[in-house]
């Protein structure tokens, strides 16, 4: 099968599983913890850069179009949502996690280290998102100390879980799937 036939359906299989694992709440203190972010970074680390960055456009093409695949629902009003911004963010999250850092290897450290980039770029976009959102179409005025409080701030535990729980899983998917030629080794520079 064609290297690139099968990572486009790897992409695909990762929009789903973006999609139940924003379905998958787990009580947690402040705020529940959802499985979404967790296939972001995982499809990044496992599929590298481009496949990844795929399957989250995937994802967002599926939800803007209606299908209730957001953890809101779906529908292109969604992109007023005032937590659009992180879904938006999921595009260079999966792009960041799939980035090869040369000299780091396939390394636990090299994962975790992609897995923090790639939270980090969902934050970002979710923040600035959030306040534009809450200063200019809700009316607010709030500083983006504060947003980041409401936004990101609750987030951090669960975050530091999902980040530690997809290098680890990254870390013996991988090599499993590269030996049996599943995914390509040189993935990430395609």
């Amino acid at each position: 099968m064609n290297i690139n036939f099968r990572m486009g359906i790897l992409a695909s299989l990762f929009a789903v599983l973006t999609a139940v694992g924003a379905l998958i709440r787990i009580p947690f203190p402040l705020v529940p913890l959802s499985f979404q972010t967790l296939m972001v970074i995982l499809a990044g680390l496992v599929l590298g850069s481009k496949y990844g960055a795929l399957s989250q456009v995937i994802y967002l093409m599926l939800g803007l179009m209606g299908i209730p695949v957001f953890t809101g629902g779906g529908g292109i009003h969604y992109i007023f949502h005032p937590t659009f911004g992180f879904l938006g963010g999921f595009v260079a999250g999966a792009w960041l996690a799939g980035s090869p850092f040369s000299g780091w290897g396939n390394t636990l450290g090299n994962y975790i280290f992609r897995a923090i980039l790639a939270t980090a770029a969902i934050y970002l976009s979710g923040i600035l998102y959030l306040y534009l959102n809450l200063n200019f179409l809700a009316g607010k005025t709030i500083s983006i100390i504060e947003v980041a409080k409401i936004g990101m701030v609750p987030f951090i535990p669960g975050d530091i879980l999902k980040i530690t729980a997809a290098s680890f899983l990254a870390s013996r998917i991988i090599p499993f799937l590269e030996e049996r030629g599943v995914i390509a080794v040189s993935r990430n520079s395609r």
